[in-house]
C-alpha cells in the first residue's frame, strides 16, 4: 500500500478518483494532516530561551499541537503499513514546512515529495512521474517567518501591557496593517475642505438631442502649483456665461486597452470584496473549496499569468464564444518578489462554464474563469477625440481656454466578455463613451448652448475598505498575499483593533489607536520600510540568498534595544483603585464578596461604624431607603422601623433606626395586629 498525506481532507475524494484512473493497478491510501501538526509551544520559557519556543541561539523548538497529537497517532499506524509515503501538501512555503514537520514527527526516512498546482488528472500524473524531495530553503523561510512573528508578539506585547495595564497585542505584520488604517484616519480628521470653482460649457452634438461638454482649463494662467485652486466665484460665473468660442485644435487618436491579468491571491481577494462583497477570509475559504474540488488551480499564487499549455484550451473556448485570442500568449509583469513557480488562479477545465457545489462557489468560479479567459483576448480599441477651445472674447482682459476629451469604443475585444476590472474601486473605474465630441476644424467658431458654474470642494482621503487595504499591503510589501486574509481577520474580528462600518469602510477603534500610539516612533518593526525589508529577507532565505540566523538576529537586536529603552523611560502602569465613601461616616467602604446574601460593601471603620451599601456590578449602589415610623424607641427615642420578611425563615418585628449609629441601639418590639409595635414587651 502507498500512503499519500495531504493537508486538507477536502481533496481526498477527488484525489482518490484520480488515482484510481491513472494508477489502476496500485493500492493507495490518502490521509490528511489537517494543516500543521507541530508548532512553537504557546507557554513555557526555558532558562536558555529568548521567549517561548525560541532558544538563545535563535533556533525554534516544536511540540505537537493538541490536534496534531491525534493526527500523528493515526498517521503512524498508516505509515507502518505503507511501502512508500508521499507527502502531497500544498505547493508553497507553508506546504513545504508541513511536509518537513510530518517527516520529523513521523520519523520518515525517505518520504517522496509531490505537489499539485491543480487537482486534475494531468497535474497529478505529471507530479507522480517527477517526484522530488522537501525543499529545505523554503522550509527555512517559513520557519524564519514563524520565529519573527513569535519574537514580536511575545517580546513587545508584554511591554505594551506593562505600560498600559491592558492586554494589548503587537504583531510583526498586524501592527503595520493597523498603522495604515490609523494614519489614514488621522489624515481624514486633519483634512480641511477647500471650496473652489470652475466652469463648464455645453455644446450641441452631431446627433439630434446629443450634447458634449468642455471644461475651463484653470491651469492656463489662473492657478499655480503653489496655489492650485481657483477661489473667485464671481469670475468663474463670468466664464460660465461665455457662449462664443473658437476651436484651437481637434485631434483624433487610436487607443488600445489591454485586459486585466488573471487573478493572483491578492487581486482575487480585492475583486471578491468589490464584486461579491466578501471579506478576504471568505474569499480564501471558498477558493480553497474550489481548488479541493478540482475546479481551479492553486489559489495561493503571486503569478499573474496563464500557462503556455493552457492556450489551446483558451483558444477553443474563445472560438466557441465568437471571440478572438491574441496570437502570442499575453504575459503580465509580476510584482517585485513574486514567487512565480505556478500560474495565476485559473480554471482547470476551461470549457466548464459553471462549477462549484454552492452558489458562493459558483459565483467565485465565474469571476475567476471570465477574468482568466479575458486576459488572452484582443485589446479593446477606442477612438479618442481631444479638442481645445478659446473664448472668442477675453474675460475681463484675460484669455480663457477650455478642453474636452471623448472616447468611442470601436472594437470591444476583451470587453465583450468582461466589462470592468473588479479589483478597481468605483472611483478608479474609467468613464467611457460619455462625451461625444464631433470632429471640428481648427479656427472654426462654435456657440455654447449653455454654461454651468462648477462649485467644487476638495475631498479628504478615502477610508480603506478591506479590498483597498489588501491592495495597500501588497503595494507596500507588508506581509504576503497568502497571509492577508488572516491579517485582516485578526485585526478586525479577533483583536477588535479595526471595525468595518455600514459602508464597508475600515475605522480604527480606540484600542487600536492606543496600540499604535505606544508603538509609533519607538519600535522599528512598525515602520513600513523595515517590514518590507524583512519580507524581502524571507524571500532571500527561500531562494538560498540569505541565512536564517542573520535575519532573526537583525530583528531580535532591534527589539531588545527598543524594549530596554522603553523600560528605562516609560513608567509602569499603576491601576488607580477608586475610593467609595461610607454613607454614614465618609470613611472608605470595602467590598465583602461572601456576605450572607451575596456581595455587599461595608465600612472599613466597622465595628465602630455599621454603614453598608449594596453591590451593583462591582461598585457600591445606593443604600436601601429605610421607612421611618412615627413610633419612638422606648430606649433612645429614635424612630422605630417595621422589619418584615415572609416565609419559613421570616420575621416580623419593630427595630430601632439607631441600630447602625454610634453607640448602637439594639432595642426591638413585637408587632401587634394592625402593624404597630407592642411597646410593653421591648427587648
Amino acid at each position: 500500500m502507498k500512503l499519500m498525506i495531504i493537508e486538507s481532507p477536502g481533496k481526498k475524494k477527488k484525489l482518490e478518483e484520480i488515482l484510481s484512473k491513472i494508477r489502476p493497478g496500485e493500492s493507495w491510501r490518502i490521509e490528511a494532516s489537517v494543516g500543521h501538526v507541530r508548532d512553537l509551544p504557546a507557554t513555557g520559557q526555558g532558562e536558555n530561551d529568548i521567549t517561548s519556543g525560541v532558544r538563545a541561539d535563535f533556533m525554534p523548538t516544536y511540540e505537537l499541537t493538541e490536534r496534531g497529537s491525534e493526527v500523528v497517532a493515526k498517521l503512524e499506524r498508516a505509515v507502518s503499513q505503507a511501502s512508500e509515503v508521499y507527502l502531497a501538501t500544498d505547493p508553497d512555503r507553508e506546504g513545504e514546512s508541513i511536509s518537513w514537520h510530518l517527516k520529523e514527527a513521523l520519523a520518515l526516512k525517505n518520504p517522496i515529495r509531490v505537489a499539485f498546482n491543480e487537482i486534475s488528472e494531468g497535474k497529478v500524473r505529471d507530479s507522480l512521474a517527477a517526484p522530488g524531495r522537501i525543499d529545505m530553503k523554503m522550509v527555512g523561510a517559513q520557519e524564519a517567518r514563524r520565529v519573527l512573528d513569535r519574537l514580536v508578539g511575545y517580546m513587545v506585547s508584554p511591554e505594551l501591557k506593562r505600560q498600559t495595564g491592558e492586554r494589548l497585542s503587537a504583531g510583526r505584520v498586524q501592527s503595520p496593517a493597523v498603522y495604515l488604517v490609523v494614519k489614514r484616519e488621522r489624515e481624514i480628521q486633519a483634512f480641511k475642505v477647500t471650496a473652489h470653482f470652475g466652469a463648464r460649457l455645453i455644446f450641441a452634438g452631431a446627433k439630434m438631442g446629443e450634447t458634449w461638454e468642455a471644461e475651463w482649463m484653470t491651469a492656463e494662467g489662473f492657478v499655480t502649483d503653489d496655489s492650485p485652486y481657483f477661489m473667485d466665484k464671481r469670475y468663474a460665473e463670468l466664464v460660465a456665461a461665455v457662449r462664443g468660442v473658437v476651436v484651437s485644435s481637434c485631434e483624433e487618436t487610436d487607443q488600445s486597452r489591454n485586459p486585466p491579468a488573471p487573478f493572483t491571491t491578492s487581486t482575487m481577494q480585492q475583486a471578491a470584496s468589490n464584486a461579491l462583497k466578501w471579506n478576504p477570509d471568505t474569499a480564501m475559504k471558498i477558493a480553497q473549496q474550489l481548488y479541493e474540488q478540482g475546479h481551479i488551480s492553486y489559489h495561493r499564487s503571486d503569478n499573474p499569468n496563464v500557462s503556455e499549455e493552457a492556450m489551446p484550451e483558451i483558444r477553443a473556448v474563445a472560438q466557441s464564444l465568437g471571440l478572438e485570442v491574441v496570437e502570442k500568449r499575453r504575459v503580465f509583469k509580476a510584482k517585485d518578489g513574486a514567487q512565480e513557480g505556478h500560474p495565476g488562479i485559473t480554471p482547470t477545465h476551461w470549457e466548464v462554464e459553471v462549477a462549484g457545489e454552492t452558489p458562493e462557489q459558483r459565483e467565485l468560479y465565474k469571476l475567476i474563469r471570465i477574468r482568466a479567459l479575458a486576459s488572452q483576448l484582443m485589446p479593446a480599441l477606442f477612438k479618442v477625440r481631444t479638442v481645445y477651445l478659446q473664448a472668442a472674447e477675453p474675460v475681463e482682459g484675460k484669455t480663457v481656454k477650455f478642453g474636452a476629451a471623448g472616447r468611442t469604443l470601436v472594437s470591444p475585444g476583451w470587453k465583450a466578455l468582461l466589462a470592468n476590472d473588479a479589483t478597481a474601486d468605483d472611483d478608479e473605474k474609467e468613464g467611457e463613451d460619455d462625451n461625444p465630441i464631433p470632429m471640428l476644424s481648427p479656427g472654426s467658431a462654435l456657440s455654447a448652448v449653455n454654461g454651468e458654474l462648477l462649485d467644487k470642494k476638495t475631498k479628504a482621503p478615502k477610508r480603506y475598505t478591506e479590498a483597498s487595504l489588501v491592495k495597500a499591503l501588497e503595494a507596500e510589501g507588508v506581509g504576503r498575499p497568502a497571509t492577508y486574509a488572516a491579517i485582516l481577520n485578526n485585526i478586525i474580528n479577533t483583536r477588535g483593533y479595526i471595525s468595518v462600518d455600514k459602508n464597508r469602510q475600515l475605522r480604527p477603534e480606540p484600542v487600536g489607536e492606543l496600540v499604535i500610539q505606544r508603538l509609533e516612533g519607538k519600535f522599528s518593526f512598525l515602520d513600513i520600510g523595515f517590514t518590507r525589508d524583512l519580507e524581502e529577507d524571507l524571500d532571500k532565505i527561500a531562494a538560498g540568498q540569505a541565512q536564517y540566523k542573520g535575519v532573526i538576529q537583525k530583528l531580535h537586536s532591534s527589539l531588545d534595544a527598543e524594549i530596554k529603552s522603553q523600560v528605562a523611560t516609560v513608567a509602569t502602569f499603576k491601576k488607580e483603585v477608586p475610593v467609595y465613601p461610607c454613607p454614614l461616616c465618609q470613611k472608605p467602604l470595602r467590598r465583602i464578596a461572601n456576605g450572607a446574601n451575596g456581595p455587599f460593601w461595608g465600612c472599613t471603620a466597622h465595628p465602630d461604624c455599621k454603614g453598608t451599601a449594596p453591590d451593583e456590578k462591582g461598585v457600591p449602589g445606593k443604600p436601601k431607603e429605610v421607612k421611618l415610623s412615627n413610633y419612638p424607641c422606648g430606649k433612645c427615642g429614635k424612630p422605630l422601623v417595621h422589619k418584615k420578611k415572609p416565609g419559613k425563615d421570616g420575621y416580623d418585628f419593630w427595630g430601632c433606626s439607631g441600630f447602625s449609629a454610634t453607640p448602637a441601639c439594639k432595642a426591638s418590639y413585637p408587632n401587634l395586629k394592625g402593624n404597630k409595635p407592642d411597646m410593653t414587651k421591648g427587648r
